[in-house]
């Protein structure tokens, strides 16, 4: 799927830089952008709080 399809949300971020430098190596170590390592992480955070469940897929945008 294409980054700016409109299924994705865009929004800004603000990080403490330590936060960012921790991330960008998590995910080099993963081959992952560190876009996609924030989602990544905040996903399995959802899962195991029992609010992100496979089955559920895509929330629909708001926008």
């Amino acid at each position: 799927m294409h980054p700016l399809d409109s299924t994705f949300r865009t929004f800004l971020l603000r990080l403490d830089p330590r936060l960012y430098a921790v991330l960008e190596k998590c995910a080099q170590d993963e081959l992952r952008s560190v876009n996609a390592q924030i989602e990544y992480l905040l996903k399995e955070a959802a899962r195991r709080a029992g609010r992100w469940k496979k089955e559920e897929g895509r929330v629909k945008s708001y926008v």
